[in-house]
């Protein structure tokens, strides 16, 4: 399965993911970035060579390709509106290539699941959010 029309829709008008690495010792790192979606796969990155020096990118590095990402927002308080999308998925060592972000090194991520909720903005109510949950296949 794929993402919904209004989960691409949701994507194209953020302008920042989190995404989460893993050390080679298990420890958990985030970072918040700008990312490109091309309707099949999530890119990071950006810059020259020095990106290969974040640690995102060390982590990858160093084989601990299993990775998170977090799309979401708050468009309200009061009401109380979050929406967003939370995405696992498998990420390739980096590559140079010209992304969102002009020419430099990126790292391609393939999902692997998704989980959305409240895209369409409704206040919260009585009831928390139920979320969409996607397999993806390649």
């Amino acid at each position: 399965m794929a993402f919904t029309e209004e989960e691409i829709a949701y994507m194209q008008s953020q302008p920042l993911a989190r995404v989460a690495t893993l050390s080679p010792h298990r420890q958990p790192d985030v970072v918040p970035l700008a990312f490109e979606y091309d309707g099949a796969h999530f890119w990071i990155g950006g810059g020259g060579q020095s990106v290969l020096k974040t640690r995102k990118f060390r982590n990858i590095g160093s084989g601990q390709l299993e990775v998170a990402l977090v799309i979401d927002d708050m468009p309200s308080f009061e009401p109380f509106v979050a929406r967003g999308i939370r995405i696992y998925g498998i990420a390739e060592q980096p590559i140079e290539r010209v992304g969102m972000v002009g020419p430099g090194i990126y790292s391609r991520i393939t999902p692997t699941v998704s989980w959305s909720w409240n895209l369409a903005g409704e206040p919260a109510g009585d009831t928390w959010y139920e979320s969409h949950k996607t397999v993806h296949t390649q």
